[in-house]
């Protein structure tokens, strides 16, 4: 239990980050639903279009410090590859 002013400070910061970050992290992941459900679809110029509008999503969450830039990289990669694999 924290008994310090500053670590009962702390702990509500971190409180109000986590629920910032999951908030965040929800988001991203709903757009990255969406280009899976657009490849699913077999629909490459709507799989395309949802990857477009993801692309700045995930970064945004790189920028923020919800994703390493590598896991997000490598996430973009392999959905752009099998939108490509659609044409």
């Amino acid at each position: 239990m924290a008994n310090s002013p500053q670590a009962k400070k702390r702990a509500r910061q971190n409180e109000k980050r986590l629920s910032v970050n999951k908030a965040r992290r929800s988001r991203i992941r709903t757009y990255l639903r969406k280009v899976e459900e657009a490849i699913a679809s077999g629909d490459q110029a709507a799989a395309a279009a949802a990857l477009k509008v993801a692309q700045p999503e995930l970064m945004r969450g790189v920028t923020k410090g919800v994703f390493h830039k590598n896991t997000a990289a490598r996430k973009m990669s392999r959905l752009a590859a099998r939108v490509k694999a659609l044409g």
